[in-house]
């Protein structure tokens, strides 16, 4: 059975200060995303998708796009307004994208096979797409059903900054209950983590609570789907126009709850990092170094 990889990478990179998804920080000048790929393949996909500005294809294809089309089927998706739905004009002044979920959608059409979600900017370990892998095997002839990597919370914070997090709750048979696209997470100085989106002081986390880094596994039903929740966040009135974003924890988290969906928690020995600022790329850059040091990559990928 086909399986797909599909590499959110049209991202604005605002608080990176630059366009991190084709920063060269590996100790060849390998690109974050160039890891995520390899991994992949070793677990057996078999295609990639790249969702992309279309200003972007073009050197994207020079630095990467061409060498991994020499290892496994290549596609590419463009997320622009052109991708919105008819008669939907977005608000005079508004650049941004419209979020993961429309991300996701402008694949569509490329992919028809049980397919895995993750973001160019951020490293999951191979033992993160060895358990997708097997996920999406297990997802043949089940319409709604759906898995995603979860990590500690602990784990994907940053000393640089404030994160976005889905922090998920999961029952005893691993399935997720809720997932709670969480803002401003940051490390106190008294150790503890907390989110600032709705207190001066903090709400205090639980660091080992499971989090979502946007690794997620679907079936083609979840198009079907999610243009349906997507086309109503576009009807309905934000406070902010501008920059109003519809993102995977939230729609993964309705569609719990009003479609039957059931998402399967994978547990892996993986660890995740990632650079949501320029600040956090030194520290990516040593750990990549490491890697290939230690022979768990080849010299070049």
């Amino acid at each position: 059975m086909q399986t797909t990889l599909l590499i959110m990478a049209a991202g604005l990179g605002s608080r990176y200060g630059g366009n991190k998804q084709i920063d060269q920080i590996g100790p060849n000048g390998e690109i974050l995303m160039e890891y995520s790929i390899h991994d992949a393949v070793e677990a057996g996909f078999d295609k990639v998708v790249f969702v992309l500005k279309p200003e972007m294809k073009n050197l994207f294809e020079e630095m990467v796009g061409h060498k991994i089309a020499r290892k496994v089927h290549v596609e590419y998706a463009f997320q622009d307004y052109s991708s919105l739905p008819e008669g939907f004009t977005p608000p005079q002044g508004r650049t941004k994208p419209y979020g993961t979920v429309h991300a996701v959608l402008c694949a569509k059409d490329v992919i028809n096979e049980p397919f895995a979600v993750i973001n160019a900017d951020d490293y999951y370990g191979r033992d993160a797409f060895s358990a997708m892998a097997q996920s999406l095997h297990s997802m043949r002839g089940k319409k709604t059903a759906a898995s995603m990597v979860a990590y500690d919370l602990h784990n994907t914070v940053s000393e640089n900054g404030s994160v976005t997090r889905g922090v998920c709750e999961k029952d005893k048979n691993g399935h997720l209950l809720k997932v709670t696209e969480t803002y401003k997470i940051m490390p106190a100085e008294d150790g503890t983590i907390r989110d600032y989106a709705t207190s001066e002081q903090g709400i205090i986390l639980d660091p080992n609570a499971l989090v979502s880094m946007n690794f997620w596994g679907f079936t083609p039903w979840f198009f079907e789907a999610a243009q349906e929740h997507f086309n109503t966040f576009l009807a309905q009135a934000h406070a902010n126009p501008l920059k109003c974003e519809y993102v995977l924890p939230t729609l993964v988290d309705e569609l719990m709850h009003d479609s039957g969906l059931q998402v399967d928690v994978l547990n892996t020995h993986a660890v995740w990092f990632g650079m949501t600022y320029q600040e956090d790329k030194a520290y990516v850059m040593g750990e990549l170094k490491k890697l290939h040091d230690e022979g768990f990559y080849p010299s070049e990928l």
